[in-house]
C-alpha cells in the first residue's frame, strides 16, 4: 500500500510539474509575442530622414504634428522657385524643373501657358529680375487647402513693377524622395490674383 501510494504521489507531482511547465511555456510564448508586436509597432513609427546624408531617427508622431509646417514650408518653396526668376534660360530653365517636382500638372500647365504668352522671353529681353515673398499662408488642415498671399516683385531696367500674388491648391502627402523632401506635392494649383500693386518708372 505504501509503495502504491508513492506512486500516485510521485504522478500527482509529475502532473502538476507538466501542467505547470505547459502554463509556463504558453506565457513566455505570449509573452513573446507581445514584445515582437510592440517592437514591430514602434519600429513603424521611426523614419529616418536624411541630414546632410547622415539618417537621423524621426518619430512619426513627432511628424505628424509637425506636417503643417512642412506643407506651408513646401508651398513657400514652391512659389519661391517658380516665380523668382532671372534674364537666363538656364536659371529660368533649372528653377522651373526644381518647382515642377513639387506640384501636379497644374504647375505644368501654367508654366506651358506662360510660355506661349511670351511671358520668360520678355523676362530675358528686357533684363529682368523677378522675386516672391510670402506674406501668409492660409491652411485648411481638414481639407488641406491653402491659400497663399505673397507679393512679387519684377525688377526691368526702366521699371519696378509690384505685383499682388495670391493663389489656392491643395497638398497632398507622397512619399520622401531628393527631389521632394518633405513627401508634399501640391495640387489644383491656380492663380487667384495677380494684380498690380505699383509701377515706378526708373530715371537715368
Amino acid at each position: 500500500m505504501g509503495l502504491v501510494k508513492n506512486i500516485e504521489q510521485k504522478i500527482k507531482i509529475n502532473r502538476v510539474t507538466s501542467i505547470g511547465c505547459l502554463v509556463l511555456s504558453v506565457i513566455v510564448v505570449i509573452a513573446g509575442f507581445v514584445f515582437s508586436y510592440k517592437q514591430i509597432q514602434d519600429a513603424r513609427k521611426s523614419i529616418y530622414v536624411l541630414d546632410n546624408g547622415v539618417p537621423v531617427l524621426v518619430k512619426q508622431t513627432d511628424l505628424l504634428m509637425n506636417r503643417p509646417v512642412e506643407y506651408k514650408a513646401q508651398i513657400d518653396l514652391f512659389h519661391s522657385l517658380f516665380f523668382t526668376l532671372s534674364a537666363d534660360d538656364d536659371y529660368i530653365r533649372e528653377q522651373t524643373k526644381k518647382a515642377l517636382y513639387l506640384i501636379d500638372d497644374s504647375g505644368m500647365k501654367e508654366y506651358m501657358n506662360l510660355k506661349e504668352k511670351g511671358f520668360y522671353n520678355q523676362i530675358i529681353s528686357s533684363n529682368s529680375v523677378m522675386t516672391v515673398k510670402a506674406d501668409s499662408i492660409r491652411l485648411d488642415e481638414q481639407n488641406l487647402k491653402f491659400i497663399y498671399y505673397g507679393t512679387q516683385t519684377i525688377n526691368r531696367k526702366t521699371q519696378l513693377i509690384v505685383r499682388k500674388l495670391v493663389t489656392e491648391g491643395f497638398v497632398k502627402d507622397i512619399p520622401r524622395s531628393p527631389n521632394n523632401p518633405h513627401g508634399v506635392l501640391i495640387e489644383k494649383w491656380k492663380t487667384l490674383d495677380n494684380s498690380d500693386i505699383s509701377v515706378k518708372e526708373k530715371f537715368r
